[in-house]
């Protein structure tokens, strides 16, 4: 009896796995077969980058105070603040770069109790190109070249014990916002030998000098016009708040980066009026030296040169003439780059 009910519990026992392996099988098939005829999921490509931003701060603090100092010396406070910005887009055989540059700062000293300004420009440039060859683009430039705020030099009072409004009024005006204000574009050639150099050449440039403050105009070249059509008394006559002009500029760009710690950068802007003594040729040039100290601390050194013919700067004597205009600045301070990416 006993032997027949083993055997009867290994024949259910044999069975019942059988029928378990067959429902297993059964549910593998019809799991592949669903697999198989699922719609197949496509891997969408990442969007293509086109854009590449950069975007370094910096600012720079000063300060010096005295007391019972036998040398002598007047307590100060300095701040400049300098960003520099970028935007380039690259898409097949065109190519266009934008660069925003703003500088500024002031200072105060206790011997003039005013606020004085330091430095002051901003620099708007872009440059659409087509590629033409290898290394060589037709090119459309436009610059704008202007500053913040009105910019003095500064005298001292005549009387004694000044109020601040004495030393304000002893101040002589020399720039303002779009006073002067320079404005052009240009058609030509933009030679890219390497990824450190660009030479744009443009044999047709357009723009216009503009001067908003009338006192001002007659020191930037404005042209003088009578008031009246046909008049020629000097009286009666004005100086013209903008300037049109027709030339030729060669814009240069050069960006070194020696190490990690040390990189330079030069930039110049030469321009010829064909309308106006085309031999004289005006020059901006600015040049940033620039080395990092630590993290976030660089030490800074940048220089700005101009000539410009049209120019008359007055010097100690009460005298206009053409000059050379030159500025330096040695700078230690805080630098942040926020982005460096494509988008």
């Amino acid at each position: 009896m006993k032997k027949i009910t083993v055997l009867a519990a290994a024949i259910l026992a044999t069975g019942y796995v059988s029928f378990a392996q067959t429902d297993a099988q059964k549910a593998a098939a019809q799991a592949a077969q669903a697999i198989a005829q699922a719609p197949e999921t496509e891997v969408q490509a990442p969007k293509p980058s086109y854009w590449t931003k950069s975007l370094m701060t910096q600012l720079n603090f000063a300060q010096n105070s005295y007391f019972n100092w036998a040398k002598g010396g007047n307590n100060n406070v300095a701040f400049t603040s300098y960003i520099d910005a970028h935007a380039d887009y690259k898409k097949g055989d065109m190519l266009w770069t934008n660069r925003l540059q703003l500088d500024y700062g002031f200072l105060y000293s206790e011997d003039k109790p005013i606020m004085q300004k330091s430095k002051d420009r901003m620099l708007l440039e872009s440059n659409w190109g087509l590629k033409a060859t290898e290394k060589l683009y037709y090119s459309a430039n436009f610059t704008f070249l202007n500053q913040f705020t009105h910019g003095y030099t500064y005298g001292t009072p005549s009387v004694q014990d000044p109020t601040i409004r004495d030393w304000k009024d002893a101040r002589t005006l020399k720039s303002g916002f779009l006073a002067p204000g320079i404005v052009t574009l240009g058609l030509g050639l933009k030679w890219v030998p390497n990824k450190w150099l660009t030479i744009n050449v443009s044999p047709l440039t357009g723009g216009f000098t503009i001067v908003k403050e009338e006192q001002l105009r007659k020191a930037y070249g404005m042209v003088l016009k009578p008031k009246y059509e046909g008049e020629v008394d000097p009286i009666g006559s004005y100086y013209r708040p903008a300037r049109f002009e027709l030339g030729a500029q060669v814009v240069a760009d050069a960006k070194l980066k020696i190490n990690d710690n040390f990189e330079a950068s030069t930039h110049l802007i030469l321009f010829s009026n064909y309308l106006k003594n085309p031999q004289n040729i005006r020059v901006n040039w600015d040049n940033l030296f620039m080395w990092k100290l630590a993290k976030y601390f660089t030490l800074t050194l940048t220089t700005n040169l101009i000539y410009d013919d049209t120019v008359l700067i007055t010097d100690k004597n009460g005298v206009a003439r053409k000059n050379v205009q030159f500025l330096e600045a040695l700078q230690f301070g805080f630098t942040y780059t926020f982005s460096s990416k494509k988008d």
